[in-house]
């Protein structure tokens, strides 16, 4: 959670969605006891179906990336996030959320030999916030750091590779804040990376990973009608979100499973939010429309702790 006294447009954490069950409400002082309601079995917990090796074509995935906020890569690295990492071994490695600049990086995250290639932006004037990395086996053929904007590329928030026939492009998108106090320079940013993101596409076609801070639709949050006026589900921006998708991008997991409840990636510290599956589904691989025939499968590792998100993985037929 954010420490107190911090200032409300530095605020930019995912402690800041509401994690308050659907129907609970607080008793008034001196109300009579109504009837006990019966107890639930339990929560609803998703479960990763078996992963899909094959594109719709029966062609073996070729790629395959994971993508993991972190939220702060030093503690990550303590709780072991690596080790499941490895025993995942994707192709490219995507973190959001480092915290951490690149003279401070953990001794076990500069001596990983599975990826030579090491990529890492940071925010420059404030020390412990944003940041992503990316992490390759295979070098890429250029990098780029940030869209191009100098308004929106202060804080260390997106990376691009550029491989023969793709781009991996990593992002942790702003959060609109408590009180919403963000969500104006949201809407910039949302109109600005979709810009970059087109730019890309007309190129070649791209795999978009990280936590893009919004919850699309009512399915994939554990409690909509309590957070129509809550960053990450204001009206402006899922509709961002649903213009990047009209510009050429589709959502890889809803495309796959899109009737699928209870699938989240995120759950807040508090409340004991992530037993009860009180959840935000925040992280996403989006794709290029013209790669959907090359979709095997899109993960959502919910058993993964080390985070208050949980890692994604794609594989892809390229």
């Amino acid at each position: 959670m954010p420490k107190r006294g911090k200032k409300a447009e530095d605020v930019d954490s995912a402690d800041e969605f509401e994690a308050t069950e659907p129907g609970a409400k607080k008793s008034k002082k001196g109300a009579a006891k109504g009837p006990k309601e019966k107890v639930a079995e339990g929560p609803i917990l998703y479960q990763d179906p078996p992963d899909k090796l094959t594109s719709p074509g029966g062609q073996k995935y070729t790629l395959k990336v994971t993508s993991w906020n972190v939220d702060g890569l030093r503690a990550w690295v303590k709780k072991k996030g690596l080790e499941w990492v490895r025993e995942e071994d994707p192709d490219v490695l995507c973190l959001q959320e480092t915290k951490c600049a690149e003279k401070l990086l953990p001794p076990e995250m500069r001596e990983m030999p599975e990826y030579p290639h090491k990529y890492w932006a940071c925010a420059g004037a404030k020390e412990g916030y944003s940041g992503v990395a990316l992490l390759c086996k295979t070098e890429p053929l250029s990098i780029t750091y940030g869209i191009g904007e100098e308004e929106h590329d202060q804080e260390g928030r997106v990376i691009t590779a550029e491989f023969p026939s793709h781009f991996v492009v990593t992002a942790y998108v702003p959060n609109a804040g408590r009180g919403l106090v963000r969500l104006e320079y949201r809407q910039r940013w949302d109109a600005a990376f979709r810009a970059y993101l087109r730019g890309l596409d007309a190129r070649k076609p791209l795999v978009l990973c990280g936590d893009l801070n919004v919850a699309h639709a009512e399915i994939d949050l554990k409690n909509p009608k309590g957070n129509k006026k809550s960053a990450g589900f204001t009206p402006e921006e899922r509709q961002g979100f649903g213009e990047l998708l009209a510009a050429g991008f589709a959502d890889s997991f809803r495309h796959l499973y899109p009737d699928t409840p209870h699938a989240y990636t995120f759950w807040t510290y508090m409340m004991n939010a992530r037993a009860k599956n009180v959840g935000w589904r925040l992280d996403y691989f989006l794709v290029s429309t013209r790669l959907l025939g090359a979709l095997c499968d899109s993960k959502i590792r919910s058993q993964a702790m080390g985070s208050d998100h949980c890692p994604v993985t794609l594989y892809m037929s390229l």
